[in-house]
């Protein structure tokens, strides 16, 4: 399911400042002419398996599969792929088209941090220059992600703007973008915005189903359901890409039901009547917003899924249908980092948390001679800042104490020595 002239039937659109027109109407054309060319889709192919790692493994968890009854469950472990997560899958397609179409410097925006981390990782490997916008909460709450983007050589931008989460780090990416298009391209990282970003970060994602479908062919494994979880939808449409056009199997996209079913308590757009079709940075989709059209607070334990809005083309395939959506709270999806990390040894990220919810509650749904496929789309290690007090509050709270003391001590020693030299 490719867009219409930017259109998934009423979705996305191409609505931005005439500013904006030239550089989206370059990136559309030079997108429609590389995916063509024998060349670079070798090269990318190259980088996707030395650099990448792909293929990435579609595992079985046995044990997750006897507790669950049911289907068997398969996880797709995009969290292996260098950087720990999916992002890296667009993020290097996109700076290969950009350093083709001859841009030096690349901006990105992020809210986990893996969006960010992996663009600063392709643009070390292909040299060139990076600037990350993240919601100042965000840089907060995913210090380790930070961290690692400066080590790339990034410079990480703290948005202190409105909510000061992911959609104030696009509208700052948008502003930089439109005053700097001539030596810069945004590498925008999920499945939205004007056209024709949902069809590029679609196509670069679609790694990851084009390869489940190729590993469940070899296995003879049948797939009753697919789950996902959905914020922007970058992970999610790129898993079920190879499935849309068809009656089977079942498609699941899980989001963030959050702490409740209030205002500002989840960031479900697709599930409840909250959501409301809007327009917003640069596309017309399903968006959390108040009466006089502007973006509502969200709230989501993982930073991936706090988002206001969703894909064009996901919205367009949850009203018609082929694709289920359901809200998971905080609290499930922490119950299912728990379950799979310790029956199969694979530590989810808080947003790959909710579609293993998500599985845990359909499996028995699903004949026992299917399978339920997750995709796991990233792995734990940036969350340990969030899952520790959660998980070991007063072990956390003490490693935390001993942390700064240490500091403050290293601290102190140093100024001792500035003073007695």
């Amino acid at each position: 399911m490719e867009s219409t002239d930017g259109f998934f039937n009423e979705y996305g659109g191409k609505y931005v400042a005439e500013v904006l027109r030239r550089p989206l109407d370059e990136l559309e054309k030079a997108f429609s002419f590389y995916m063509k060319d024998a060349d670079f889709l070798e090269e990318l192919r190259i980088i996707q398996r030395d650099y990448i790692g792909r293929e990435t493994p579609l595992y079985f968890a046995p044990t997750a599969t006897k507790l669950l009854g049911g289907a068997q469950i398969y996880i797709k472990l995009e969290g292996l792929a260098n950087t720990g997560a999916h992002k890296i899958n667009n993020a290097i397609g996109q700076c290969v088209l950009a350093k083709k179409m001859g841009k030096t410097r690349i901006i990105a925006e992020t809210g986990a941090g893996q969006h960010g981390l992996a663009t600063a990782a392709a643009c070390a490997k292909l040299g060139l220059e990076c600037i990350v916008y993240m919601g100042e909460i965000d840089v907060r709450r995913q210090q380790p992600n930070v961290a690692a983007m400066e080590l790339y050589g990034a410079k990480v931008c703290a948005v202190t703007s409105g909510s000061r989460t992911l959609k104030d780090a696009v509208n700052e990416a948008m502003r930089d973008w439109a005053a700097n298009f001539e030596n810069t391209h945004y590498v925008l990282g999920s499945a939205l915005g004007p056209a024709p970003f949902p069809d590029i970060v679609r196509e670069f994602q679609s790694v990851i189903g084009n390869e489940v479908k190729r590993q469940c062919e070899e296995r003879g494994i049948k797939i009753g359901a697919m789950v996902a979880c959905v914020g922007g939808g970058s992970n999610s449409i790129g898993f079920f890409n190879p499935f849309i056009d068809q009656k089977e199997p079942r498609l699941i996209g899980a989001e963030a039901g959050g702490i409740g079913l209030g205002i500002g308590e989840n960031a479900c757009r697709m599930t409840g009547d909250a959501a409301r079709e809007g327009i917003m940075q640069g596309y017309k989709s399903c968006f959390l917003l108040d009466e006089d059209g502007q973006a509502l607070p969200t709230r989501s334990i993982s930073a991936g899924l706090d988002y206001c809005g969703i894909g064009p083309q996901l919205a367009a395939l949850g009203k018609s249908g082929r694709i289920e959506f359901t809200a998971i709270l905080d609290e499930e999806a922490l119950n299912a980092v728990r379950f799979f990390a310790k029956n199969e040894g694979i530590l989810f990220a808080l947003e790959s948390a909710h579609a293993g919810a998500a599985a845990m509650k359909i499996a028995r749904e699903i004949p026992c001679d299917q399978a339920v496929i997750i995709n796991m789309s990233g792995r734990g290690d940036k969350d340990v800042f969030i899952t520790s007090p959660v998980f070991r509050p007063e072990e956390w709270n003490r490693f935390l104490h001993a942390e700064i003391e240490r500091l403050e001590c290293n601290k102190d020693i140093h100024d001792a020595k500035i003073m007695t030299k």
